[in-house]
């Protein structure tokens, strides 16, 4: 599968002939639709249409954030803002088994929206601990403040997204939850030790079987006080991969966040130097797409081998 290492998004609600271009010559792994792309069902079924027949690919990974609550895309055509994950948490906190029930009714429900749309990916669920006095960019899409509710329901979620073949997106591993910053515009500073955050935020992503992660632009200060996570070989190798035990691919959060404090092209050159798989970028500027994948190697095959998983997961 010859494919660059990058997830890549668009201007608008549909293909510029520059994009065309893009896609045909430069073959990123996958693209993320942002409302910005989205008009209607019917245009938005065009659109994905277009780019899986570009890419001469049915399964062409298309990625969308459909969290539900304050982080919806199709709210022009699809009312989830009330169902944020806290929703879903305080139900389960009354009753596990109502709580799970009324869950997978209501991903069953999304995922028949995502599949008619030609959607393959969801960005969900965030796994982020929810936590007092931090910034409110988690606030109620984290399902809870105890961390066991937390990986019980990102498990179930997975599960039933898995059922509907529908892929899922963790984040933010290995955490964002204590975060006191919005990372899309300054890098977040977390100085609890190792132990505390296993204890905790970490906890939250242990042994969740999802094919895709993604990273937390955050500076754990005790365990890397250099390199944010994105960023980190040591938080990668040692606690995404082997402590909380991820085996799927690792994607990096969009590297024109400010939270990164290097360009867009160098921000990704390191995420994937330190062990993310993928890079995502959200801002839907073509020449900076073009920048950025002339400068993406080619998937590895580790990439290959869990990307030639998804699609036998699709099929």
């Amino acid at each position: 599968m010859i494919r660059k290492a990058a997830i890549i998004s668009i201007s608008n609600l549909s293909l510029t002939p520059e994009e065309i271009n893009i896609f045909k010559k430069e073959k990123p792994w996958g693209v993320i639709l942002f409302k910005r792309n989205i008009l209607s069902k019917i245009q938005l079924k065009k659109l994905t249409n277009s780019i899986k027949k570009i890419m001469k690919d049915k399964n062409y990974p298309i990625l969308i954030d459909e969290e539900g609550g304050k982080v919806t895309r199709l709210s022009g055509f699809l009312n989830n803002s009330m169902f944020d994950q806290k929703y879903f948490g305080n139900i389960y906190k009354i009753n596990k088994k109502i709580g799970l029930s009324v869950y997978k009714t209501y991903i069953n429900l999304i995922s028949s929206h995502l599949q008619s749309l030609g959607i393959n990916i969801n960005t969900s669920p965030v796994l982020d601990l929810h936590q007092k006095n931090a910034h409110e960019i988690i606030g109620n899409r984290s399902y809870s403040e105890n961390p066991t509710t937390v990986n019980k329901l990102g498990q179930a979620c997975v599960k039933f997204y898995r059922d509907n073949k529908i892929a899922t997106i963790i984040k933010h591993v290995p955490g964002h939850g204590k975060a006191k910053t919005d990372s899309h515009f300054k890098l977040p500073e977390v100085n609890d030790d190792l132990k505390l955050l296993k204890k905790n935020d970490f906890k939250c992503f242990n042994n969740i079987k999802s094919h895709f992660a993604m990273t937390a632009h955050i500076l754990y200060r005790k365990i890397d006080k250099i390199n944010n996570a994105t960023h980190s070989k040591f938080l990668i190798k040692k606690i995404i991969r082997k402590q909380i035990g991820f085996k799927g691919i690792l994607i990096s959060d969009d590297i024109s966040m400010k939270a990164l404090k290097y360009n867009i092209v160098k921000n990704g050159k390191l995420a994937l130097k330190a062990g993310c798989n993928l890079i995502l970028y959200c801002a839907g500027k073509t020449h900076e797409v073009k920048k950025i994948l002339k400068e993406t190697p080619y998937i590895d095959r580790f990439t290959k081998k869990k990307t030639s998983e998804f699609y036998r997961f699709l099929s």
